[in-house]
């Protein structure tokens, strides 16, 4: 028998004893898992500014780079757009690799041993994730933690798109929102007077002068180090014990936001590396999030009910990004009688995206909102995970929902020019500068939320070639139209540790250059 690299053996054996029912379906996934992520990995190699890339050159049978070392690795043309797999091997020199974890390894790159183990670990919980999908309902859900759980393979670029360091196989059953599972908040009472609040923290979330911080378990095993069966008492203190039977929520596809049977979702501090991030709460959102929620509604009243921004109800943090959690709307609140509301991410799950009109006239939608912001002064985050679409009963895109507020970017002067009072806001959500909103609103919404849509450069270009007839001929939307298009250089990013901050590589904009 073949036998399996490190990460996905692991997976392998721990299946066998929580799961062993799924075990012969993981391994039929594998190929496919691999064959996903180093797509992913060909994108980063072909288009990011990696300093031991020194050339490229693209010809009739793929696409080679000239390594600094000399060596060369040649692939298939690389569609910086594709969501599919398509790219199932690629040769460094004589030698083929068809597992992007040996691939890297292969290529043996300042800072890619750590790397490679991250596309090992990436390359195993997709196959988890892909095997437990037997006997999914194909209906159209009801509820919106439903559609969030209908995004199986995570970020559609990212080659850590399902890189879940620090989890068990049990605990990605547990807790992977594409598994489907009931998860058990804990609450950690802590003295209302020792925590940072904003907003209203719900009466459901307090026990006399203490706040019930919502706390995920993964975070109250790991790092906490409070006990996991949710039977502590009130003795505790500022961090006390969890307290009470805790509250069963439904993950999102972030993990660790979960929606309330009937109520509102809850963003939890989870201190392990998803992708790229760290998804603690820092202390410096919670101060910011009551000012941000009520500047966003003086925002979509800009957008003449084009857009809805998710209110935040109430934030607390015991001082501590590792003890913190955020009480949102659901955009379920913005669904009239027959609409439904469903993340962008969740689009390509439907049989919507494949009709050229329908993914135009959302394209349309989504760039006049995206766009009126940005010359207002303020550029989304508007990525499939943040960014949402109110469809008609009939599926047509009417509305756009948009939540989470804390990696947005203000500009001051543009406010002002437009006449729009400049909330009081501090730190890296404040910027002037045009590149900076440019990268955040093109890279997230036009190369993330819209390409992931479309699924290839060929159908990109012919919904922003429909879409932008109509839309203003100057300033930002002409950059759109002629510029080469910023995306994250998230791979770079991983081998560039000591770099702090984002970094960026720029895509062919299908709308000047043909894209293979």
């Amino acid at each position: 028998m073949h036998r399996l690299p490190s990460a996905e053996a692991e997976v392998a054996a721990e299946l066998a004893d929580v799961r062993p029912g799924l075990a012969s379906r993981y391994r039929a996934e594998l190929p496919g898992a691999r064959a996903a992520v180093l797509t992913r990995l060909w994108r980063a190699l072909a288009y990011e500014p990696l300093p031991w890339v020194e050339g490229r050159e693209r010809g009739r049978e793929g696409l080679t780079l000239r390594l600094a070392d000399g060596r060369r690795l040649h692939g298939p043309h690389a569609d910086p757009y594709a969501t599919a797999a398509y790219v199932t091997a690629v040769r460094l020199d004589r030698t083929s690799y068809d597992d992007p974890a040996r691939l890297l390894t292969g290529l043996a790159v300042p800072h890619g041993t750590s790397f490679a183990v991250e596309l090992g670990h990436s390359v195993a919980s997709l196959a988890l994730s892909r095997a437990g999908q037997e006997g999914r309902s194909t209906q159209w859900p009801g509820r919106d933690w439903e559609w969030e759980q209908r995004v199986v393979d995570g970020h559609p670029f990212h080659p850590n798109c399902r890189s879940r360091p620090g989890f068990s196989v049990a605990e990605q059953l547990a807790y992977g929102p594409e598994h489907r599972p009931v998860v058990t908040l804990g609450l950690v009472p802590a003295r209302a007077d020792e925590c940072l609040v904003t907003g209203e923290w719900p009466e459901s979330m307090r026990d006399g002068e203490r706040l019930l911080l919502p706390v995920h378990p993964w975070q109250a095993e790991h790092v906490l180090k409070r006990p996991h069966d949710l039977h502590g008492d009130l003795h505790g203190d500022l961090h006390g014990d969890l307290y009470g039977a805790g509250m069963a929520a439904h993950p999102l596809m972030s993990l660790r936001t979960l929606a309330l049977p009937e109520g509102p979702h809850v963003k939890t501090a989870l201190s392990a590396r998803l992708t790229s991030s760290v998804r603690d709460i820092s202390v410096y959102s919670i101060g910011l999030s009551a000012t941000l929620s009520d500047f966003a509604e003086t925002l979509a009243a800009r957008t003449d009910g084009l857009l809805h921004m998710t209110r935040t109800l109430g934030a607390a943090t015991a001082h501590s990004p590792d003890l913190a959690a955020v009480v949102r709307e659901s955009p379920e609140e913005y669904a009239r009688p027959g609409e439904r509301v469903v993340p962008v991410a969740a689009l390509a799950t439907t049989e919507l995206p494949r009709s050229p009109a329908w993914l135009a006239e959302f394209t349309r939608l989504a760039l006049t909102v995206g766009l009126r912001l940005l010359e207002l002064g303020v550029a989304l985050e508007a990525h499939g995970q943040n960014l949402l679409v109110v469809l008609s009963a009939g599926g047509s895109p009417v509305r756009l929902v948009y939540r989470d507020l804390a990696d947005i970017r203000v500009s001051p002067a543009r406010l002002t020019r437009h006449g729009i009072p400049v909330p009081e806001l501090t730190g890296r959500i404040v910027t002037d500068d045009v590149p900076t909103l440019r990268r955040k609103l093109f890279g997230s919404l036009v190369a993330g939320a819209l390409a992931g849509t479309a699924g290839s450069g060929a159908a990109l270009r012919g919904a922003l070639e429909a879409a932008v007839r109509g839309l203003p001929g100057a300033g930002d939307p002409a950059a759109l139209c002629r510029e080469p298009l910023p995306t994250k250089a998230l791979s770079l990013m991983r081998l560039s540790p000591g770099t702090p901050g984002d970094q960026w590589a720029e895509l062919p904009n299908p709308l000047v250059t043909e894209v293979f």
